[in-house]
């Protein structure tokens, strides 16, 4: 496929994805409908099982979320050929719709399992009919060009999210230069000081959302002090929850830190491996209902 194997920029394609929920008490279109709330986490949702199925933030852009009565339309622009081949593979398999799933369940807070119903098409073909024969799905995005730039709304909602995931920066009362050594329970980040604590289902669910494909690196941060994320653990990991997504991969790796060192897996351990990797915006997300007063 020599497409796939060009240059990044020069392959372009254009998909819709038609999403219905049919648990009576979810309707997706009059969620995203909702201003307020609703449609921030439709998009979210959406979103986050995109970065799942193309392999992370690159490769692709939603172009539009339009109305296609009983279903919501998600217009998406591929433009690397190797992140839309990953995603044909993901829809194929079940695992959009099962990322759909989890990550509605979850940010729409429900008690019960959600079912979505899905379409995936390209211009007037329908690829749910020739799943079996990827390369002519591809082909299909392949030809099947954008008609607009992104929309107004995306772009809005695309810096929501970016913001949420920086998260705003905590400002406790700086310290005194003469206030002495830090407290045993406590932890300095970027001169401020912090109550230490052993993680919590929160912080493994703020972590797994906002690491995205940098997981690895910090499970090696991790990995200095415990043995469990010793090599080839995390390579392991990697493969054993493949088809689930960055997010099932992140959340593996946190919980099984967790599940290792105990009472010993303290949030200044996480804090400082992102300090490593570089992730500090991630961090003060983490740490934003935590400053010590």
């Amino acid at each position: 496929m020599a497409d796939q194997n060009g240059h990044r920029g020069q392959w372009t394609g254009c998909a819709v994805i038609f999403l219905q929920s049919l648990c009576p008490a979810v309707d997706l279109l009059s969620l995203y409908k909702d201003r307020e709330r609703g449609k921030f986490i439709v998009f979210k949702v959406i979103k986050l099982t995109l970065t799942d199925s193309a392999g992370g933030l690159g490769g692709y852009e939603i172009l539009k979320v339009h109305e296609a009565d009983p279903f919501l339309g998600v217009e998406v622009k591929f433009d690397d050929a190797a992140a839309c081949l990953q995603f044909l593979e993901s829809y194929s398999s079940g695992a959009v719709r099962e990322s759909l799933c989890q990550h509605a369940g979850r940010l729409l807070a429900l008690t019960q399992e959600i079912t979505v119903e899905t379409q995936l098409k390209a211009s007037t073909h329908i690829l749910d009919l020739c799943l079996d024969k990827l390369e002519l799905c591809l082909q299909h995005i392949h030809l099947s060009k954008p008609e607009r730039l992104r929309d107004e709304e995306i772009e809005r909602l695309e810096q929501q999210l970016q913001s949420q995931a920086l998260g705003p920066v905590p400002q406790p009362p700086p310290i005194a230069q003469d206030e002495g050594p830090v407290p045993s329970n406590c932890f300095k980040f970027q001169n401020k000081v912090f109550e230490d604590r052993m993680l919590t289902a929160a912080d493994v669910q703020s972590f797994s959302n906002g690491v995205g494909r940098h997981w690895k690196l910090v499970g090696r941060a991790l990995g200095k002090s415990c043995r469990a994320l010793k090599s080839p653990a995390i390579d392991n990991l990697a493969y054993e929850y493949e088809r689930e997504g960055l997010y099932e991969q992140a959340y593996q790796l946190l919980s099984r830190f967790i599940q290792a060192e105990g009472r010993a897996a303290k949030l200044s351990q996480l804090v400082r491996a992102l300090e490593d990797c570089k992730l500090t915006s991630l961090a003060e997300n983490i740490l934003d209902i935590q400053p010590r007063e």
